[in-house]
């Protein structure tokens, strides 16, 4: 990506004394306490935040509305502006990647809600491959395959969608993924399968 939020300096002394246990690197907090700095109204641990989680989110989104999107890169800089706001609310009850994960699903559901960004994100398909043994047909073949893959994922209903990237890509943990979507477990899983049901299909019928 190549926007990036403003940068802050280190986290403030004042968050740290309310931390027990500090990883390397950074400030030294960890990610919980820089939420709750963040909370508190610390800009400086947003922009850490940021730091630590700004390619997560960009990877959701790349995935969520296809890597061409032309608002990527605003559209993760407004995921940290949301969880600026959210912070204060902020309860621990998943890992911080998966609640900023969370919030980047909401803002991209309010960017589908424009028609134009809607057609947008649908023609977006292309891949970057990565394959094993470097020759151009299996080069060929594997970008084709995650191109298709790219495409069915991008025309699944939304709700399919936000629950088959956040588990099946993010690797989301289901009970954390259910919270975060505001859904009981039965139903993401239903979801789930629902979703790799059509890919499935996509797939047999030579659609994508």
């Amino acid at each position: 990506m190549t926007g990036k939020l403003l940068r802050f300096p280190p986290a403030g002394v004042a968050a740290k004394e309310s931390v027990a246990s500090e990883p390397p690197g950074g400030s030294g907090l960890s990610a919980e306490a820089l939420v709750v700095a963040c909370g508190a109204g610390d800009s400086a641990a947003l922009g850490e935040l940021f730091d630590r989680f700004h390619q997560t989110v960009y990877r959701f989104l790349s995935r969520y509305l296809g890597p061409r999107n032309p608002d990527l890169d605003d559209l993760v800089q407004a995921t940290f502006l949301e969880v600026r706001r959210a912070a204060p609310r902020f309860r621990k009850e998943s890992a911080v990647n998966s609640w900023i994960v969370g919030i980047a699903v909401n803002v991209a559901r309010h960017c589908l809600r424009s028609e134009t960004r809607r057609r947008a994100a649908l023609r977006s398909s292309e891949l970057q491959p990565t394959c094993a043994d470097g020759t151009p047909e299996s080069k060929t073949a594997h970008s084709e395959f995650l191109q298709r893959l790219q495409q069915s994922i991008l025309e699944l209903p939304e709700h399919l969608r936000a629950a088959f990237v956040m588990c099946e890509l993010e690797g989301v943990p289901g009970t954390e993924a259910a919270r975060l979507l505001s859904v009981r477990e039965g139903t993401l899983y239903r979801r789930l399968h629902d979703a790799r049901k059509l890919i499935r299909q996509a797939f047999e019928r030579g659609s994508v």
